[in-house]
């Protein structure tokens, strides 16, 4: 459930496509001076059907944005402006300046239908609704690019060709290239394939049953560990580490995909909380399959293998270790040549706590090590050298990403929220003075960055609240280079016929109980002297996620205020990058402090003149719907409605690592699990509340609201209900979405929760 807040935060997500040009002036762009641009322009309201439409109107959002190994050429994967959903491969070659498709998916691709396999990983990326190209990889050489379509493989050159890498009804899963070229590897079927390019790669790994596949993240590692890769190549191709998971031992979810004309089922292995998990075991064999030998992960089979890295020299590979608990990390030093390991270092943390895995670290050439920690109680920077721990950053602030390292010059980049915790920013400093940590971004937005290998070149997207995402090259100072994507503002941008009735986004906290400062933003129509204004309050609440920031919030919000409403949000204890103690509120008590904090937000509302007090909707998805129920089960009539989207109504029913991260085991801790359920107390719900759910959904499975739905039957407690046949957990798309949105209108306008000019 990392990823899973809805509508509200793709759009953050989104970077523009205008061409690249030279840049050697600093920029004097109205979004650089904070106010929208072409405020002369007639106003127009952002209608659903325009906002989900083609092109997109935050400006086209390409993904993918990478560097040749050379950094002669820039790639992307560009969307269409007349498929938003559509990806083709695209690159600019910086020395003469020329765009160039590379590959254009819908001539090459072959159309075919995706496997069920392919479904649920691009699920668990949250990209099950994008077409065409949606991954691809550099060759070492620079000279070619592995890229996926359609379930099979296609080598593209520079020069325009393309190769056919494989024409198979099977699916190629996973596909990766190795470290120097030489090998193409990919999962078909439950094995992993391996072989010289262009020549006919062959099964290395052995077939052995339905349960048991090689080369696959399981489960819970793509979905709540951000682990998604289930091989790793050394860095000299001599071996390749590869996951064995056997998901014999996982329950197994008679899962029901409901369609608009048929019902397909599937026998899924879902390990639901307090159940067992699959059995991960790791193996290092040479590129042919040989040699092989088993890893020693330890005695207690029941943990996770939580991420594989090898060392810069191939002869050490290293294994994170998490405990079931998640309560403690191990950094396992693994001999490949005969699989014997030894801990390097543990990760432990605080009392009623949890580990927060993550990919903010760095092995270095001389056997030390980059490493982020929140042993300090903020998620901080360390070097790990000879057995001794030195402190890089600190101070009442997260890192949020290391970024790049230049290991000749010992500069360290990194993306912090140091100045700003509604604003990241990108930093630099040096391993021989850590003291001194200097700026490299633009304070004026939200900033992130990665770099290349080198690093020596930063590829930074940022955005703000009046300028939608923007992305440029950089050096390792921070001097912008040339735009991969200004997006400007200009008079054809999408959002132009919009800018006269954008309104500007307002920042504030207001307190916890306890006292905590919480951030809150908030967007309103053009306030009428006299006149109050129902609100729409949608939240999330749920941990190691941040709704509140400065970055631009996409046309949802925006919609939402032309239609007369104020929309409001607010993070509360629980949520993401405020530190340890911040988020460890939630503490084998979610439905608790989360619910206490969005009523102070609720509380803080109703004392705004133009707030019309009697007329505030709370809404979210996921775990922002199991919110709603929460909320309004807490406080009968002090909310004027709900909208639950795709709720989790009782824990036992999520999955292991995420839940008993939070909450513990539900074997050991009963009273924990019960306190938490939003079914007990459905039978408290007394406003108006609409339910909304898809029928395919494989992360939150409709069993949470089928449960509820009988509940409240049962005790004969009114609601609304809109599902979606087909659909899986995000419930999107150019026509879906804006049903979604109608619906949530129309039920608010039917209880009197809307405009006066709506009543």
């Amino acid at each position: 459930m990392i990823s899973i807040r809805f509508l509200a935060t793709a759009s953050l997500l989104a970077m523009a496509s205008l061409p690249i040009a030279a840049e050697a002036k600093t920029s004097t762009s109205t979004a650089t001076k904070q106010e929208p641009a072409m405020t002369n322009q007639t106003s127009h309201d952002l209608s659903l059907e325009r906002l989900f439409a083609s092109p997109s109107i935050a400006g086209p959002s390409p993904r993918g944005v990478k560097l040749s190994p050379d950094g002669r050429y820039l790639t992307l994967l560009r969307n269409r402006d007349d498929d938003r959903e559509r990806y083709d491969l695209w690159g600019f070659d910086r020395e003469n300046g020329q765009w160039t498709m590379l590959v254009d998916s819908e001539k090459l691709g072959s159309g075919r239908a995706l496997s069920e396999a392919e479904k649920m990983q691009r699920e668990r990326l949250r990209i099950g609704d994008l077409k065409g190209i949606v991954t691809y990889e550099w060759a070492a050489d620079g000279k070619s690019i592995l890229v996926p379509l359609d379930g099979d493989l296609y080598l593209a050159r520079l020069d325009g060709t393309v190769q056919r890498l494989t024409d198979t009804e099977e699916a190629e899963l996973n596909p990766a290239l190795s470290k120097t070229g030489a090998y193409i590897s990919f999962v078909r079927d439950g094995q992993l394939y391996a072989g010289d390019v262009g020549a006919e790669a062959r099964a290395i790994t052995p077939k052995e049953g339905d349960t048991v596949q090689w080369g696959v993240a399981e489960f819970v590692a793509q979905e709540e560990m951000d682990r998604h890769k289930g091989f790793w190549w050394s860095p000299d191709d001599r071996r390749i580490a590869v996951a064995r998971v056997d998901e014999a031992p996982v329950g197994i979810v008679t899962r029901a995909s409901i369609g608009a004309s048929g019902t397909k089922t599937f026998e899924q292995r879902y390990p639901a909380a307090g159940t067992p998990n699959a059995d991960v075991q790791l193996f290092v064999m040479d590129p042919n399959g040989g040699n092989r030998v088993k890893v020693d992960l330890g005695p207690n089979e029941d943990i996770y293998v939580a991420r594989v890295n090898w060392a810069p020299d191939g002869k050490t590979l290293y294994v994170q270790r998490e405990n079931r608990d998640q309560t403690q990390l191990d950094m396992l030093s693994v001999d490949p040549a005969t699989g014997k390991s030894s801990i390097l270092f543990s990760e432990k943390a605080r009392d009623k706590s949890w580990i927060n895995l993550t990919d903010n670290y760095r092995f270095l050439d001389d056997g030390s090590l980059i490493w982020w920690s929140e042993r300090s109680g903020f998620g901080h920077l360390y070097h790990f050298s000879k057995g001794k721990w030195q402190q890089l950053t600190s101070g009442d602030w997260v890192v949020t990403s290391l970024d790049g390292l230049d290991q000749k010059t010992g500069r360290v980049t990194f993306t912090a929220n140091r100045d700003d915790v509604l604003a990241t920013q990108v930093y630099a400093l040096n391993l021989a003075d850590p003291s001194h940590i200097e700026m490299l971004s633009d304070p004026a937005y939200v900033n992130n960055a990665k770099m290349d290998d080198a690093g020596k070149t930063l590829i930074v997207s940022r955005s703000s609240q009046n300028q939608p995402p923007q992305s440029y090259l950089a050096d390792a100072e921070g001097k912008r280079l040339t735009w991969i994507e200004e997006n400007a503002l200009t008079a054809d941008h999408p959002y132009a016929p919009y800018l006269a009735s954008h309104r500007p986004t307002q920042f504030g906290t207001v307190k916890a109980e306890d006292g905590t400062p919480l951030h809150y933003m908030m967007i309103t129509p053009k306030l009428e002297k006299g006149k109050i204004y129902p609100v729409i309050f949608s939240h999330y609440g749920g941990p190691h996620v941040q709704v509140v920031t400065k970055a631009w919030q996409g046309g949802l919000p925006q919609a939402i205020v032309d239609k007369g409403y104020i929309y409001f949000a607010i993070d509360n204890r629980g949520s993401n990058n405020r530190g340890v103690d911040f988020e460890s509120a939630i503490w084998h008590a979610m439905g608790s402090v989360e619910v206490s904090d969005q009523k102070q937000g609720a509380k803080y509302l109703k004392s705004l003149p133009f707030v019309d007090a009697d007329k505030i909707a709370i809404y979210g998805w996921s775990y922002g719907g199991y919110m709603t129920l929460k909320m309004l089960e807490e406080d009968p009539g002090f909310y004027a409605a709900g909208i639950a989207g795709a709720p989790v109504t009782r824990w036992e029913l999520y999955d292991t690592h995420y839940t008993e991260r939070y909450m513990g085991n539900p074997t050991r801790d009963k009273a924990a699990y019960d306190a938490s359920s939003a079914i007990p107390e459905a039978d408290k719900i007394t406003d108006p509340m609409l339910l909304i759910h898809g029928l395919a959904d494989d992360n939150v499975v409709f069993e949470n609201s089928s449960e509820l739905i009988g509940k409240l039957q049962h005790d004969a407690v009114p609601f609304e209900m809109m599902l979606y046949p087909g659909q899986t957990h995000s419930v999107k798309g150019p026509k879906i979405s804006v049903h979604v949105w109608d619906t949530i209108f129309d039920f608010l306008k039917d209880k009197g929760v809307a405009p006066d000019s709506a009543d």
